[in-house]
This record gives structure tokens, sequence and C-alpha cells, in this order.
């Protein structure tokens, strides 16, 4: 090999380490920037490491922290533990509705320290909680929890006249006998059931409930109100006819031959 051959090998392989050193920075600074960048765009929240029911006292040992994209943090977070603790004594928070474990909390899920809280919280604006006498025939059984949605059916009058009509559709249901945990999945035999209606609504159950029998019946969460109902009177259901059309039926005839006995169609 002569000199020249030889220089040019030598000056290509310094430009080719050359090249490699600086792709390698170059790849490592890429790779260093974005983790310095979400470093400074997280902040650390405060989240339910169990689930919290309705009511219950918020403790320390119920709570974690996570890391949250700092320009997608809704409003009403907390940072840390003492903002969200009792400090100095003071009664703890508790919460304002079921909160879930992962859930962030949020000022407008918990009370302020001490406050008292009841059915009340769970209410929108211009809403009531009313009452209804049941019982296992008329809450369906004991199905009925806190969180369901069912109508309401109003049974009215005496023999003949007897009728039922749904005078209610897709009514939340907040409280069962003192219970109001939505969380809550066991049936049981309830003797009141607390609704969440309008003023107007309530009006109509006050009414209702002296005017006749009230029964509930479970909603499927998914399926819409049904618009107004025809009530069902006891006449319509105990009808003259059977189900199947006497005119559908041919006219027969019994032809009897001693001791036995035929029938034909007369057509």
């Amino acid at each position: 090999m002569n000199m020249t051959s030889l220089m040019t090998a030598i000056i290509g392989l310094g430009i080719a380490g050359g090249s490699a050193y600086m792709a390698r920075d170059f790849v490592e600074n890429q790779t260093a920037q974005p983790a310095l960048t979400e470093e400074a765009q997280v902040i650390e929240v405060v989240v339910a490491s169990r689930d919290i029911a309705f009511g219950q006292a918020i403790e320390a040992h119920m709570l974690t922290t996570i890391k949250w994209p700092a320009d997608s943090v809704p409003d009403g977070i907390f940072s840390d533990y003492a903002s969200l603790l009792p400090q100095g004594g003071d009664d703890p928070r508790r919460a304002r509705r079921a909160i879930s474990q992962g859930e962030l909390i949020l000022a407008g899920k918990v009370s302020d320290y001490g406050e008292k809280i009841t059915i009340v919280q769970t209410l929108g604006p211009n809403r009531r909680a009313m009452a209804i006498r049941v019982n296992a025939e008329t809450a369906v059984g004991g199905f009925v929890t806190p969180g369901d949605y069912v109508d309401v059916v109003l049974t009215q009058g005496r023999g003949s006249d007897l009728r039922a009509v749904t005078i209610m559709q897709n009514i939340r249901v907040i409280g069962v006998d003192q219970k109001s945990d939505e969380q809550s999945d066991t049936p049981e035999i309830a003797r009141t059931v607390t609704v969440d209606v309008s003023p107007e609504q309530s009006q109509t159950l006050a009414l209702a409930q002296q005017a006749g029998r009230l029964s509930l019946t479970l909603r499927n969460f998914a399926t819409s109100e049904d618009g107004p109902l025809q009530s069902t009177r006891l006449s319509d259901v105990l009808q003259d006819l059977s189900p199947v059309e006497e005119a559908e039926r041919p006219p027969t005839i019994v032809i009897r031959r001693g001791t036995q006995v035929t029938v034909q169609e007369n057509n």
C-alpha cells in the first residue's frame, strides 16, 4: 500500500469515528431532554388508595400520591396531605360522595373540617329528598339499593275499578332506610326508600301515597324514559276471551257411536 492510500484510509477512519461520536452525543442529548422536560411538567397529587364510602372520615391510610401532568391538573386538587388532613386537633374532613380507589381527591368531593355530611349533599339544585313507604313486594323484593333508578307505579281502587298506572319514571334512589352508600350492593328488606325528586314530583308522591299503594320497578341504567303510559285496569287483565281469538278456532262436531267418540271439523 502506497503512502497516498494509507493517508486516505486514516482520514476516512477519523471522519467515521468523529461522525459516530457526534451521533452518539446527539442521541444521548435527545434522550435526556424529554426526561428533564417530563420531570418539569408533572406534579404530585393526592388520590384514594382504597375505596372511601359516602360520609366516611378521610384518614392518612386511605391516601397516596401519584405524578400527574401539570398542564391537565383539574381544579381543586390536593398536592400534599397537610392541606387535606386535620391539623392541631381539628375534626376530619368527610367524603361528600363515594370515592373509588385511584380517584383524585378534589375539594368538591370532601367536606370542610368537622362539617356534617348528610344525604342532602347528594341532591342537585332545586331537588328534594322524599321517602316512600315500601315492603318486600313493592320494592322489588329488597333489590333496590342507593344509586338505582326506578319507576313508581300507583295501584288504586277496588274490585272491577282496580287499576295501576306509572306516575313517575327514571327516579334516582338516594337512600334505603338509613343507608345512602351507593357502593353497597347488598339487598335488604326496606321499610322506606328515599328518592331524588323535583318539588312538583314530591307533591305528586305525597298525594299518591294517600290515594293507593306505591310499587317500585327497577330500570336498566341505559334505558331512557318510555313516555306517558296508559293505566291498566283489572278488566283489561280479566278478559272474557282467552288470548287466542275464538274466531280462529274452526267449529267442530262431536260424533258418538256407542262407546266411541270422534271430533271432526265442520267445514
